[in-house]
């Protein structure tokens, strides 16, 4: 059955390009996805499989529950895009200023559904059950996943897998990892109050920019001096706005930026250690500050049985060329709050496109099409071991 289902997949592929044609052309913001969710409702609608709709906000679930008695299994796709002007010069390229699907989730939501119209051919010989879920928000904290889980719609599941299309990975290769696989990802906001005044009078001033800049310098110091080097951490400052006048002494600083780590005992210590160097430069420079730390994503830690089943059954898959354990990736996934419920494994699915690929979130951000079907055959595949063992 499950190569006549591989076969199904194929035979869909056009279909599969079609839709995640059309998502690019008409993307949503996270937590604004209503038509796009109701595209997918309407897409199962047709098929004629059960569906639940704004499951934790916009999240859309459908199920196909086989004849056969076995595991119940839920594949995941997000379907949110980003707040980026989309400048590639494509027929497909979006309609929308400034949204654009510039991570591929476009092409997460069409392989799920068309995985979807495969198996419903299958049904009467189905084991188990598979439930689809399309997940919204998943690229603004906090998230669709979160309450997606805690609405309580995965709690009959008994594994939960998902993919990325990788635009930076060869095609035909499969990068996972036996425990954590993505960062830990948090933002942080701080404001400074100096004194301003005069350029020429500095003597009279609490220099805002000044005491950023310091601040910045000796924030860079957490990773380097006080985490252990054998654990990851990032302190990012991506935001310094500050002063309106080249002869005027700016009074307040804004500063805004993400730390990421992979050790979860990391996060609190982090925080602890930006609050005493905000603290101290303030102090030393007679000014005030505030600082508001947002904890987002926690790190996503695969389950090493699940990903050793994901690992073995690429191994003998044909579409598959090579399997890759990799070091974690700094970015963040919400994926992280399925696998903190349930066993399950993430994997990212090789789709470059170009000899030299554009990133993820970058305005002509494109992927190979063609790693949709391998991502459909990837999961489908991994359900049917999964039920077997």
């Amino acid at each position: 059955m499950l190569e006549q289902i591989h076969q199904s997949i194929d035979e869909l592929y056009e279909e599969m390009v079609q839709i995640r044609r059309h998502l690019h052309q008409y993307p949503e913001l996270s937590f604004q996805e209503t038509k796009t969710a109701a595209y997918i409702a309407n897409y199962y609608e047709e098929l004629g499989l059960p569906y639940e709709t704004n499951v934790g906000g916009n999240g859309v679930i459908a199920t196909l529950k086989g004849t056969k008695p076995g595991k119940t299994i839920a594949l995941r796709a997000d379907f949110d895009a980003l707040p980026i002007q989309d400048e590639k010069d494509v027929p497909y390229r979006s309609k929308v200023d400034g949204v654009m699907h510039a991570c591929g989730h476009d092409g997460h939501t069409a392989t799920l559904l068309v995985l979807a119209k495969a198996l419903k051919a299958y049904e009467q010989d189905f084991p188990g059950t598979v439930v689809f879920l399309h997940q919204h928000a998943e690229e603004y904290a906090p998230g669709g996943a979160k309450p997606i889980v805690d609405s309580g719609a995965i709690d009959h599941v008994d594994a939960v897998f998902g993919t990325h299309l990788w635009a930076t990975t060869p095609l035909g290769v499969l990068q996972t990892s036996k425990g954590a696989f993505m960062a830990g990802a948090d933002r942080f906001e701080i404001e400074i109050q100096g004194k301003g005044g005069h350029g020429a009078y500095p003597h009279e001033t609490k220099d805002a920019i000044v005491i950023g800049s310091q601040l910045i310098s000796q924030l860079q110091q957490i990773v380097s001096r006080r985490i252990d080097p054998l654990d990851t951490a990032v302190v990012t400052i991506g935001v310094f706005e500050a002063g309106e006048a080249f002869n005027v002494i700016a009074d307040k600083a804004r500063l805004v930026g993400t730390v990421r780590y992979v050790n979860p005992l990391l996060q609190d210590k982090i925080i602890a250690e930006m609050e005493a160097v905000i603290k101290g430069v303030c102090i030393s420079n007679e000014a005030t500050y505030s600082f508001d730390y947002i904890k987002g994503y926690p790190p996503l830690i695969n389950h090493a049985e699940e990903t050793e089943l994901l690992l073995q059954i690429a191994e003998d898959m044909k579409e598959i060329t090579r399997t890759e354990e990799v070091n974690p990736s700094m970015a963040g996934e919400d994926f992280a709050y399925y696998l903190l419920k349930k066993p399950g494994a993430f994997f990212f699915t090789g789709a470059q496109k170009d000899a030299q690929p554009y990133p993820h979130h970058h305005p002509k951000f494109d992927f190979h099409e063609q790693a949709m079907p391998i991502a459909a055959k990837t999961l489908i595949t991994t359900y049917f071991a999964y039920q077997a063992k």
